[in-house]
């Protein structure tokens, strides 16, 4: 059979084994500091694309109708208000998942 000093050899060869893997273990993904720019960026070509679009329907029917620049200028307000409205429900989102996340941390075990 074995040798107790053997067996003791082995015990202590198995605590730094389990010591090394802790330490080596891979961490948990930290919160990506990036993201939140990615949010801002995100929102400002909502609102800027509301009103790109605003104005290029309010200048081609300028055009064609001959109105110029009174449905420009409805138009730019009525895309503006989309960018706002499209901004907010965005928001809204990016808001609700990060409660379900913070509530999915808090149901979770600890340990």
């Amino acid at each position: 059979m074995t040798d107790p000093d053997d067996r003791q050899k082995l015990d202590a060869l198995s605590e730094r084994i389990a010591a090394v893997k802790e330490v080596h273990e891979p961490k948990p993904p930290a919160p990506d500091h990036h993201s939140q720019a990615q949010l801002a960026w995100r929102m400002v070509i909502e609102l800027v694309a509301g009103l790109g679009i605003g104005f290029g329907m309010g200048f081609g029917l300028d055009v064609l109708l001959g109105t110029t620049p009174w449905l420009m200028i409805i138009f730019v307000l009525l895309g503006f208000a989309a960018g706002i409205k499209t901004m907010m429900r965005s928001a809204a989102e990016i808001q609700s998942r990060q409660e379900a996340a913070l509530a999915d941390s808090n149901d979770s075990p600890q340990g």
